[in-house]
């Protein structure tokens, strides 16, 4: 099945992402946005733009209903989510395809059990993937969390089913805290995803965390293509990511790689994936799978020469990979930073006019972003405004490029974080790729005090 026309539901640099992937394709794309991005680059770019509804995001992004019409009153056959929003809402891929639209993304039920952390730790275990010690489910009986903990040792770590963003996790250090910490988990939880269901894990002291990119084209064959170390991280958000990751072997990356896209062969998974683990002392533990395209996929594309979004679409057609493991090699080191409209060290939103705009450019710089002289960035949504992707031959060249890049890029009007990106390539720890998951949290702590 040929694809003739994508609706993109979605906003910001990965709408403009899917729009210029889908035109080097020559297909046709429809924007969907809410009052607030009316004039939003994405949409002046796309061929046809449907406004779906006002600035909230329940109100219009999330706006199932809003969304299928549009579709269908546009004549799309197809349907990319992009990320966040809807991009794992099963029950969206699922009508979509009831409406006979192509889905650009998995199989809706990889969504919906993946999207269950209890249900994707078992799939994850029975598919031979590496675990975190911790509880086979839920667990919602005091006596049975008691002796958990006892035999995977504390300090152990209290985690939501559902969600993410780190809200419904409590670390407990010690069995007299675990009762509270299990109660406020749980009513956090049910506070912020309508689930109250916690399970418990080994809590690692130091880890880095790592994820592998796979591919599958839902008949059975996958792929993986490397890995990305995104331990540079506050609050559980990720702020810079690259590829390779400076600890992992190749040695490792093909076990490692090999494992997870044999879990994909092995489910028949459809489409891009991202398989995430914790990684400290060169032992894996599996923590999620993302089943969608990663905010990161350029650093994979940076060094593999594969076209992510271009592949999800190929895949929705119900072409095979383009690409085969044997054909794929890793060449190089890619880094990408989040650019933000954020104070760069309260990380207070800044949303407002831009009143000039200028991208770093270069051999080997690229920047994702929708920012232009005059556009105003909306203060209801996500703050990332951009991302600045640098490659280089080297790990070592690849920073000294993107220092110069930095150097380069130009925001004016609102506040970005690019004064944060700045020092943090200067930092020895960053340099020599010695970081874990806590560590930007310790230097920022440091920096204050």
């Amino acid at each position: 099945m040929g694809i003739s026309r994508i609706l993109i539901a979605n906003r910001g640099e990965i709408a403009l992402r899917i729009h210029r992937a889908a035109h080097e394709m020559g297909i046709e794309t429809v924007a969907v946005h809410s009052t607030a991005d009316a004039d939003a680059m994405h949409v002046r770019l796309a061929d046809q733009a449907v406004c779906i509804g006002p600035p909230a995001a329940a109100d219009s992004y999330l706006n199932i209903a809003n969304i299928i019409s549009a579709a269908e009153c546009a004549q799309c056959d197809a349907i990319h989510p992009g990320y966040g929003f809807l991009s794992e809402n099963a029950k969206f891929a699922e009508i979509v395809e009831a409406h006979d639209i192509a889905w650009i993304g998995p199989k809706p039920e990889h969504i919906r059990t993946m999207g269950d952390k209890v249900a994707a730790k078992q799939t994850a275990g029975a598919l031979g993937l590496p675990l975190v010690p911790g509880s086979e489910g839920a667990v919602s009986d005091y006596d049975e969390a008691r002796k958990i903990a006892r035999d995977i040792g504390y300090p152990v770590i209290i985690k939501a089913a559902s969600g993410g963003g780190g809200r419904g996790m409590k670390v407990c250090q010690a069995e007299d805290q675990l009762e509270t910490l299990m109660q406020q988990a749980g009513s956090e939880a049910k506070a912020a995803f309508g689930d109250a269901t916690v399970y418990i894990e080994k809590y690692l002291g130091n880890p880095r965390h790592i994820e592998f990119q796979v591919f599958g084209d839902g008949k059975g064959n996958a792929i993986h293509l490397g890995e990305r170390d995104c331990s540079l991280q506050r609050r559980h958000q990720k702020v810079l990511e690259e590829a390779p990751s400076p600890v992992i072997t190749s040695e490792d990356r093909h076990r490692m790689g090999e494992i997870c896209a044999q879990a994909m062969r092995d489910m028949s998974y459809r489409g891009a994936g991202t398989i995430e683990f914790l990684w400290e002392n060169g032992e894996f533990y599996f923590i999620e799978m993302n089943t969608r395209l990663q905010v990161e996929h350029p650093v994979t594309e940076a060094i593999t020469g594969v076209d992510l979004v271009r592949e999800q679409i190929r895949i929705a057609e119900g072409r095979p990979l383009s690409v085969k493991q044997e054909d794929l090699e890793f060449r190089g080191h890619a880094i990408e930073c989040r650019i933000n409209a954020e104070d760069p060290f309260t990380f207070a939103p800044s949303p407002g006019r831009v009143n000039y705009y200028h991208a770093a450019g270069g051999l080997h710089v690229r920047v994702d972003s929708g920012l232009y002289a005059g556009y105003s960035v909306p203060p209801y949504y996500d703050s990332m405004i951009a991302k600045l992707i640098v490659y280089g031959r080297t790990r070592e060249g690849c920073i000294m490029r993107l220092r110069r890049a930095l150097e380069e890029m130009v925001i004016e009007g609102v506040k970005t974080n690019i004064p944060l990106h700045q020092e943090l390539v200067r930092q020895d720890d960053v340099l020599n790729g010695d970081y874990s998951i806590k560590w930007l949290e310790e230097w920022l702590a440091k920096r204050e005090g």
